[in-house]
Protein backbone atom coordinates (compact mmCIF):
# COMPACT_ATOMS: atom_id res chain seq x y z
CA UNK A 1 0.00 0.00 0.00
CA UNK A 2 2.88 2.35 0.78
CA UNK A 3 4.28 1.71 -2.70
CA UNK A 4 0.90 2.42 -4.35
CA UNK A 5 0.55 5.65 -2.38
CA UNK A 6 4.05 6.71 -3.40
CA UNK A 7 3.30 5.89 -7.06
CA UNK A 8 0.11 7.94 -7.03
CA UNK A 9 1.88 10.90 -5.45
CA UNK A 10 4.71 10.73 -7.99
CA UNK A 11 2.23 10.43 -10.87
CA UNK A 12 0.22 13.40 -9.59
CA UNK A 13 3.35 15.53 -9.28
CA UNK A 14 4.30 14.59 -12.86
CA UNK A 15 0.88 15.55 -14.18
CA UNK A 16 0.71 18.82 -12.27
CA UNK A 17 4.15 19.79 -13.58
CA UNK A 18 2.62 19.67 -17.06
CA UNK A 19 -0.25 21.98 -16.18
CA UNK A 20 -0.91 25.39 -14.73
CA UNK A 21 -4.21 27.12 -15.17
CA UNK A 22 -6.63 29.42 -13.35
CA UNK A 23 -9.83 28.51 -11.58
CA UNK A 24 -12.98 27.63 -13.55
CA UNK A 25 -15.33 30.50 -14.35
CA UNK A 26 -19.00 29.92 -15.21
CA UNK A 27 -20.16 31.60 -18.43
CA UNK A 28 -23.82 30.91 -17.86
CA UNK A 29 -25.94 28.57 -15.80
CA UNK A 30 -26.19 25.96 -18.56
CA UNK A 31 -22.69 25.99 -20.01
CA UNK A 32 -19.30 26.70 -18.56
CA UNK A 33 -15.74 26.99 -19.76
CA UNK A 34 -12.59 27.29 -17.73
CA UNK A 35 -11.02 30.70 -18.15
CA UNK A 36 -8.29 30.86 -20.77
CA UNK A 37 -4.98 32.16 -19.45
CA UNK A 38 -3.68 35.22 -21.28
CA UNK A 39 -0.71 34.41 -23.49
CA UNK A 40 1.01 37.17 -25.45
CA UNK A 41 2.71 34.95 -28.02
CA UNK A 42 0.43 31.99 -28.61
CA UNK A 43 2.29 30.55 -31.56
CA UNK A 44 5.61 30.43 -29.71
CA UNK A 45 4.26 28.03 -27.07
CA UNK A 46 3.20 24.42 -27.51
CA UNK A 47 -0.52 23.73 -27.59
CA UNK A 48 -1.80 22.26 -24.32
CA UNK A 49 -4.90 20.07 -24.56
CA UNK A 50 -7.71 20.22 -22.02
CA UNK A 51 -6.84 16.70 -20.85
CA UNK A 52 -3.42 17.96 -19.79
CA UNK A 53 -4.95 20.58 -17.48
CA UNK A 54 -5.53 18.11 -14.68
CA UNK A 55 -5.18 20.76 -11.97
CA UNK A 56 -8.33 22.46 -13.26
CA UNK A 57 -10.65 19.50 -13.69
CA UNK A 58 -9.63 16.96 -11.04
CA UNK A 59 -11.77 18.76 -8.41
CA UNK A 60 -14.83 18.01 -10.58
CA UNK A 61 -14.07 14.28 -10.44
CA UNK A 62 -12.78 13.69 -6.93
CA UNK A 63 -15.08 11.51 -4.81
CA UNK A 64 -17.49 11.11 -7.76
CA UNK A 65 -18.62 8.05 -9.70
CA UNK A 66 -17.25 8.83 -13.15
CA UNK A 67 -18.05 7.69 -16.69
CA UNK A 68 -15.58 8.45 -19.49
CA UNK A 69 -16.28 8.72 -23.23
CA UNK A 70 -12.92 7.93 -24.78
CA UNK A 71 -10.88 6.18 -27.44
CA UNK A 72 -7.21 5.82 -28.39
CA UNK A 73 -6.85 9.61 -28.79
CA UNK A 74 -7.78 10.30 -25.14
CA UNK A 75 -4.25 10.88 -23.96
CA UNK A 76 -2.27 13.21 -21.73
CA UNK A 77 0.95 14.44 -23.34
CA UNK A 78 4.18 15.56 -21.79
CA UNK A 79 4.85 17.68 -24.89
CA UNK A 80 2.17 19.00 -27.27
CA UNK A 81 4.13 20.67 -30.02
CA UNK A 82 3.15 20.59 -33.69
CA UNK A 83 6.65 21.76 -34.67
CA UNK A 84 8.34 18.76 -33.07
CA UNK A 85 8.20 15.20 -34.35
CA UNK A 86 8.97 14.00 -30.83
CA UNK A 87 5.74 14.40 -28.88
CA UNK A 88 7.30 13.01 -25.71
CA UNK A 89 5.76 10.49 -23.37
CA UNK A 90 2.05 10.22 -22.74
CA UNK A 91 -0.50 8.19 -20.83
CA UNK A 92 -4.08 7.33 -21.61
CA UNK A 93 -6.61 9.52 -19.82
CA UNK A 94 -8.35 6.53 -18.25
CA UNK A 95 -5.08 5.08 -16.94
CA UNK A 96 -4.07 8.50 -15.63
CA UNK A 97 -7.32 9.12 -13.78
CA UNK A 98 -7.30 5.64 -12.25
CA UNK A 99 -3.75 6.18 -11.04
CA UNK A 100 -4.90 9.40 -9.39
CA UNK A 101 -7.62 7.56 -7.50
CA UNK A 102 -10.57 8.73 -9.62
CA UNK A 103 -13.45 6.27 -9.38
CA UNK A 104 -14.15 5.43 -13.04
CA UNK A 105 -17.13 3.08 -13.26
CA UNK A 106 -17.33 2.55 -17.03
CA UNK A 107 -16.03 3.71 -20.39
CA UNK A 108 -18.20 4.60 -23.40
CA UNK A 109 -16.56 4.02 -26.80
CA UNK A 110 -17.42 5.70 -30.15
CA UNK A 111 -17.12 4.37 -33.70
CA UNK A 112 -13.92 2.29 -34.12
CA UNK A 113 -14.03 1.26 -30.45
CA UNK A 114 -12.08 2.14 -27.32
CA UNK A 115 -8.71 1.16 -28.81
CA UNK A 116 -9.58 2.43 -32.32
CA UNK A 117 -9.25 -0.89 -34.14
CA UNK A 118 -12.67 -1.33 -35.81
CA UNK A 119 -13.35 -0.50 -39.47
CA UNK A 120 -15.51 2.46 -40.43
CA UNK A 121 -19.15 1.50 -39.99
CA UNK A 122 -18.25 -1.78 -38.26
CA UNK A 123 -20.62 -2.78 -35.45
CA UNK A 124 -18.72 -2.58 -32.15
CA UNK A 125 -19.75 -4.79 -29.24
CA UNK A 126 -19.77 -4.05 -25.52
CA UNK A 127 -16.92 -5.64 -23.62
CA UNK A 128 -14.27 -5.31 -20.94
CA UNK A 129 -10.98 -3.46 -21.23
CA UNK A 130 -8.27 -6.07 -20.69
CA UNK A 131 -5.83 -3.56 -19.22
CA UNK A 132 -8.06 -1.95 -16.59
CA UNK A 133 -10.93 -4.41 -16.24
CA UNK A 134 -13.41 -1.59 -16.80
CA UNK A 135 -16.67 -2.31 -18.64
CA UNK A 136 -16.72 -0.85 -22.15
CA UNK A 137 -20.09 0.28 -23.48
CA UNK A 138 -20.17 0.70 -27.25
CA UNK A 139 -21.88 3.76 -28.67
CA UNK A 140 -21.58 2.25 -32.14
CA UNK A 141 -23.32 -1.04 -31.50
CA UNK A 142 -26.75 -1.77 -30.03
CA UNK A 143 -27.22 1.91 -29.22
CA UNK A 144 -25.53 5.15 -30.21
CA UNK A 145 -26.86 7.11 -27.26
CA UNK A 146 -26.18 6.04 -23.66
CA UNK A 147 -29.33 4.61 -22.12
CA UNK A 148 -30.74 5.84 -18.83
CA UNK A 149 -29.80 2.52 -17.23
CA UNK A 150 -26.20 2.81 -18.47
CA UNK A 151 -25.91 6.20 -16.74
CA UNK A 152 -27.63 5.13 -13.51
CA UNK A 153 -24.51 4.70 -11.37
CA UNK A 154 -22.73 7.86 -12.59
CA UNK A 155 -22.42 11.30 -11.04
CA UNK A 156 -20.41 12.93 -13.85
CA UNK A 157 -19.31 12.05 -17.41
CA UNK A 158 -16.03 13.10 -19.04
CA UNK A 159 -15.83 13.40 -22.85
CA UNK A 160 -12.34 13.40 -24.37
CA UNK A 161 -12.05 12.43 -28.04
CA UNK A 162 -9.97 13.97 -30.82
CA UNK A 163 -12.16 15.38 -33.61
CA UNK A 164 -11.02 16.34 -37.13
CA UNK A 165 -13.57 19.07 -37.83
CA UNK A 166 -15.64 17.37 -40.55
CA UNK A 167 -19.40 17.00 -40.13
CA UNK A 168 -19.67 13.38 -41.25
CA UNK A 169 -16.86 12.28 -38.92
CA UNK A 170 -19.07 10.63 -36.32
CA UNK A 171 -17.41 11.68 -33.06
CA UNK A 172 -19.40 14.93 -32.95
CA UNK A 173 -22.66 12.98 -33.34
CA UNK A 174 -21.56 10.82 -30.41
CA UNK A 175 -20.85 14.00 -28.44
CA UNK A 176 -24.32 15.34 -29.16
CA UNK A 177 -26.08 12.13 -28.13
CA UNK A 178 -23.99 11.88 -24.95
CA UNK A 179 -24.90 15.49 -24.13
CA UNK A 180 -28.55 14.69 -24.69
CA UNK A 181 -28.45 11.58 -22.49
CA UNK A 182 -26.65 13.44 -19.70
CA UNK A 183 -29.12 16.34 -19.91
CA UNK A 184 -32.09 13.97 -19.65
CA UNK A 185 -30.51 12.30 -16.62
CA UNK A 186 -29.34 15.51 -14.93
CA UNK A 187 -25.69 14.37 -14.99
CA UNK A 188 -22.96 17.02 -15.52
CA UNK A 189 -20.75 16.63 -18.60
CA UNK A 190 -17.10 17.70 -18.67
CA UNK A 191 -15.62 18.14 -22.17
CA UNK A 192 -11.83 18.18 -22.41
CA UNK A 193 -11.08 20.28 -25.47
CA UNK A 194 -8.62 19.32 -28.20
CA UNK A 195 -7.31 21.17 -31.28
CA UNK A 196 -9.16 20.94 -34.58
CA UNK A 197 -6.63 20.17 -37.36
CA UNK A 198 -9.16 21.56 -39.87
CA UNK A 199 -10.22 24.44 -37.64
CA UNK A 200 -8.71 27.14 -39.86
CA UNK A 201 -11.62 27.41 -42.31
CA UNK A 202 -15.37 26.96 -42.87
CA UNK A 203 -16.68 25.50 -46.13
CA UNK A 204 -18.93 22.97 -47.82
CA UNK A 205 -22.65 22.34 -48.15
CA UNK A 206 -24.79 22.74 -45.04
CA UNK A 207 -26.70 19.77 -43.65
CA UNK A 208 -30.40 20.00 -44.50
CA UNK A 209 -32.93 19.03 -41.83
CA UNK A 210 -34.53 16.26 -43.89
CA UNK A 211 -31.21 14.44 -44.33
CA UNK A 212 -30.01 14.60 -40.72
CA UNK A 213 -28.68 11.40 -39.21
CA UNK A 214 -25.53 10.07 -37.60
CA UNK A 215 -23.41 11.69 -40.36
CA UNK A 216 -24.86 15.05 -39.40
CA UNK A 217 -27.26 15.84 -36.56
CA UNK A 218 -27.10 19.64 -36.83
CA UNK A 219 -27.47 22.27 -39.60
CA UNK A 220 -23.76 22.96 -39.98
CA UNK A 221 -21.44 23.06 -43.01
CA UNK A 222 -19.25 20.13 -43.99
CA UNK A 223 -16.27 21.92 -42.38
CA UNK A 224 -17.32 24.04 -39.40
CA UNK A 225 -14.07 25.47 -38.03
CA UNK A 226 -14.65 24.81 -34.32
CA UNK A 227 -13.00 22.73 -31.63
CA UNK A 228 -15.09 20.00 -30.05
CA UNK A 229 -15.50 22.16 -26.94
CA UNK A 230 -16.79 25.12 -28.95
CA UNK A 231 -19.08 22.79 -30.88
CA UNK A 232 -20.50 21.40 -27.63
CA UNK A 233 -21.37 24.90 -26.42
CA UNK A 234 -23.07 25.65 -29.74
CA UNK A 235 -25.17 22.46 -29.57
CA UNK A 236 -26.17 23.27 -26.01
CA UNK A 237 -27.17 26.87 -26.51
CA UNK A 238 -28.72 26.69 -29.98
CA UNK A 239 -31.40 24.30 -28.72
CA UNK A 240 -30.18 21.42 -30.87
CA UNK A 241 -30.66 18.76 -28.20
CA UNK A 242 -33.95 16.85 -28.15
CA UNK A 243 -36.85 19.05 -27.00
CA UNK A 244 -34.48 21.97 -26.50
CA UNK A 245 -33.05 20.59 -23.25
CA UNK A 246 -29.61 21.74 -22.08
CA UNK A 247 -26.73 19.81 -20.60
CA UNK A 248 -24.89 20.90 -17.46
CA UNK A 249 -21.79 21.45 -19.57
CA UNK A 250 -18.26 22.48 -18.62
CA UNK A 251 -15.48 22.80 -21.21
CA UNK A 252 -11.83 22.57 -20.18
CA UNK A 253 -10.17 24.74 -22.86
CA UNK A 254 -6.92 24.54 -24.76
CA UNK A 255 -4.00 26.81 -24.09
CA UNK A 256 -1.81 28.48 -26.73
CA UNK A 257 -4.25 27.58 -29.52
CA UNK A 258 -5.77 29.70 -32.26
CA UNK A 259 -7.92 28.61 -35.18
CA UNK A 260 -4.98 29.29 -37.46
CA UNK A 261 -2.69 26.98 -35.49
CA UNK A 262 -1.08 24.26 -37.57
CA UNK A 263 -1.58 21.06 -35.63
CA UNK A 264 -0.66 17.45 -36.39
CA UNK A 265 -2.44 14.71 -34.46
CA UNK A 266 0.19 12.33 -33.07
CA UNK A 267 -2.22 9.38 -32.70
CA UNK A 268 -4.49 8.18 -35.52
CA UNK A 269 -7.97 9.51 -34.74
CA UNK A 270 -9.36 6.52 -36.67
CA UNK A 271 -7.80 3.64 -38.64
CA UNK A 272 -7.99 5.31 -42.04
CA UNK A 273 -6.59 8.73 -41.13
CA UNK A 274 -2.89 7.89 -40.76
CA UNK A 275 -1.33 11.36 -41.00
CA UNK A 276 -1.92 15.09 -41.34
CA UNK A 277 -2.14 14.99 -45.15
CA UNK A 278 -5.01 12.49 -44.96
CA UNK A 279 -6.77 14.52 -42.25
CA UNK A 280 -6.44 17.72 -44.26
CA UNK A 281 -7.71 16.09 -47.48
CA UNK A 282 -10.50 14.23 -45.67
CA UNK A 283 -13.19 16.94 -46.06
CA UNK A 284 -12.74 16.77 -49.85
CA UNK A 285 -11.94 13.10 -50.44
CA UNK A 286 -14.39 11.97 -47.76
CA UNK A 287 -17.19 12.78 -50.19
CA UNK A 288 -16.02 9.76 -52.21
CA UNK A 289 -17.42 7.61 -49.38
CA UNK A 290 -20.84 8.18 -50.95
CA UNK A 291 -19.66 7.01 -54.36
CA UNK A 292 -18.21 3.82 -55.84
CA UNK A 293 -14.75 5.40 -55.95
CA UNK A 294 -12.08 4.03 -53.61
CA UNK A 295 -10.45 6.84 -51.56
CA UNK A 296 -7.31 4.93 -50.66
CA UNK A 297 -8.83 2.43 -48.25
CA UNK A 298 -6.94 -0.84 -48.47
CA UNK A 299 -3.63 1.00 -48.98
CA UNK A 300 -1.25 2.85 -46.67
CA UNK A 301 -2.31 6.18 -48.23
CA UNK A 302 -5.91 6.38 -47.11
CA UNK A 303 -7.61 9.64 -48.15
CA UNK A 304 -4.49 10.64 -50.06
CA UNK A 305 -5.49 9.02 -53.36
CA UNK A 306 -8.58 7.96 -55.24
CA UNK A 307 -9.39 5.56 -58.02
CA UNK A 308 -11.63 2.87 -59.48
CA UNK A 309 -11.48 0.22 -62.21
CA UNK A 310 -14.14 2.11 -64.21
CA UNK A 311 -12.21 5.38 -64.44
CA UNK A 312 -10.78 6.03 -67.92
CA UNK A 313 -7.31 4.46 -67.95
CA UNK A 314 -6.14 6.91 -70.64
CA UNK A 315 -6.79 9.88 -68.31
CA UNK A 316 -4.64 8.65 -65.41
CA UNK A 317 -1.06 7.42 -65.13
CA UNK A 318 -1.41 6.39 -61.46
CA UNK A 319 -2.76 2.98 -60.46
CA UNK A 320 -3.05 0.92 -57.28
CA UNK A 321 -4.71 -2.26 -56.01
CA UNK A 322 -6.64 -2.12 -52.68
CA UNK A 323 -5.87 -4.99 -50.30
CA UNK A 324 -7.13 -5.85 -46.79
CA UNK A 325 -5.14 -4.03 -44.10
CA UNK A 326 -5.35 -2.51 -40.63
CA UNK A 327 -7.76 0.19 -41.80
CA UNK A 328 -10.07 -1.83 -44.04
CA UNK A 329 -10.84 -5.54 -44.07
CA UNK A 330 -12.91 -5.27 -47.24
CA UNK A 331 -12.15 -2.03 -49.13
CA UNK A 332 -13.97 -0.99 -52.30
CA UNK A 333 -12.59 -2.74 -55.41
CA UNK A 334 -10.64 -5.24 -53.36
CA UNK A 335 -7.91 -6.83 -55.49
CA UNK A 336 -8.82 -4.77 -58.58
CA UNK A 337 -6.56 -2.38 -60.45
CA UNK A 338 -7.77 1.17 -59.82
CA UNK A 339 -6.97 4.13 -62.07
CA UNK A 340 -6.82 7.52 -60.36
CA UNK A 341 -4.64 10.16 -58.69
CA UNK A 342 -2.05 10.24 -55.94
CA UNK A 343 -2.40 13.33 -53.69
CA UNK A 344 0.01 12.34 -50.92
CA UNK A 345 2.19 15.42 -51.54
CA UNK A 346 -0.70 17.89 -51.77
CA UNK A 347 -0.13 21.14 -49.81
CA UNK A 348 -2.30 22.15 -46.85
CA UNK A 349 -5.89 22.85 -47.86
CA UNK A 350 -7.86 25.94 -46.79
CA UNK A 351 -11.13 24.96 -48.45
CA UNK A 352 -13.23 22.00 -49.53
CA UNK A 353 -12.19 21.08 -53.04
CA UNK A 354 -14.61 19.53 -55.53
CA UNK A 355 -12.03 19.26 -58.31
CA UNK A 356 -11.33 15.56 -57.70
CA UNK A 357 -14.97 14.58 -57.35
CA UNK A 358 -15.84 16.36 -60.61
CA UNK A 359 -12.71 14.98 -62.29
CA UNK A 360 -13.57 11.38 -61.36
CA UNK A 361 -17.19 11.75 -62.43
CA UNK A 362 -16.13 13.28 -65.75
CA UNK A 363 -13.69 10.44 -66.43
CA UNK A 364 -16.00 7.58 -65.45
CA UNK A 365 -16.47 5.18 -68.32
CA UNK A 366 -19.98 4.53 -66.97
CA UNK A 367 -21.34 7.45 -64.92
CA UNK A 368 -24.27 5.33 -63.74
CA UNK A 369 -21.75 3.42 -61.61
CA UNK A 370 -20.45 6.55 -59.91
CA UNK A 371 -22.89 7.63 -57.19
CA UNK A 372 -24.31 5.61 -54.35
CA UNK A 373 -27.10 8.17 -54.14
CA UNK A 374 -28.37 7.54 -50.60
CA UNK A 375 -24.86 7.36 -49.17
CA UNK A 376 -23.70 10.44 -51.05
CA UNK A 377 -26.65 12.52 -49.86
CA UNK A 378 -25.99 11.47 -46.26
CA UNK A 379 -22.38 12.63 -46.59
CA UNK A 380 -23.09 15.83 -48.50
CA UNK A 381 -26.13 16.68 -46.37
CA UNK A 382 -28.09 17.64 -49.46
CA UNK A 383 -29.35 16.12 -52.72
CA UNK A 384 -28.26 19.24 -54.58
CA UNK A 385 -24.56 18.45 -54.81
CA UNK A 386 -25.07 15.24 -56.79
CA UNK A 387 -27.62 16.96 -59.00
CA UNK A 388 -25.23 19.85 -59.66
CA UNK A 389 -22.34 17.54 -60.57
CA UNK A 390 -24.54 15.44 -62.87
CA UNK A 391 -25.80 18.64 -64.52
CA UNK A 392 -22.24 19.72 -65.31
CA UNK A 393 -21.96 22.66 -62.90
CA UNK A 394 -18.43 23.99 -62.37
CA UNK A 395 -16.79 23.96 -58.96
CA UNK A 396 -17.10 27.75 -58.79
CA UNK A 397 -20.83 27.63 -59.51
CA UNK A 398 -21.44 24.92 -56.93
CA UNK A 399 -19.44 26.68 -54.22
CA UNK A 400 -21.30 29.91 -54.93
CA UNK A 401 -24.54 28.14 -54.04
CA UNK A 402 -23.20 27.43 -50.53
CA UNK A 403 -22.43 31.01 -49.55
CA UNK A 404 -25.76 32.11 -48.09
CA UNK A 405 -25.84 29.17 -45.68
CA UNK A 406 -22.16 29.62 -44.83
CA UNK A 407 -22.71 33.28 -43.94
CA UNK A 408 -25.64 32.34 -41.70
CA UNK A 409 -23.54 29.72 -39.93
CA UNK A 410 -20.64 32.13 -39.38
CA UNK A 411 -23.01 34.31 -37.39
CA UNK A 412 -24.05 31.38 -35.19
CA UNK A 413 -20.49 30.08 -34.79
CA UNK A 414 -19.11 33.45 -33.69
CA UNK A 415 -21.11 33.30 -30.45
CA UNK A 416 -19.32 30.18 -29.21
CA UNK A 417 -15.68 30.66 -30.11
CA UNK A 418 -13.25 30.22 -27.22
CA UNK A 419 -10.13 31.00 -29.27
CA UNK A 420 -9.06 33.73 -31.71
Amino acid sequence: MAFLSSFKNTFLIWLLMLTACGNPVKKDKDSAALELPKTKKLQESPIVAGANDTESYLPYLTNKRVGVVANQTSIIFKIYNSESKDTGSYTHLVDSLLALGIDIKKVFAPEHGFRGMADAGEHVKDGTDTKTGLPIISLYGKNRKPSSAQLDSLEIVVFDIQDVGVRFYTYIATLQLVMEACAEKGIPLLVLDRPNPNGHYIDGPTMENKHMGFLGLTPVPLVYGMTIGEYAQMINNEGWLENGIKADLTVVPLRNYTHDSSYSIPVRPSPNLPNQVAINLYPSLGLFEGTNINAGRGTESQFQRYGAPFLDSTAYNFTYVPKPNFGSKNPKHLGEKCYGKDLSSWPRMNEVSLQWLIDAFTHSTDQKLFFNTTGFTRHAGTEKLQQQIEAGWSEKEIKSSWQKDLDKFRGIRSKYLLYP
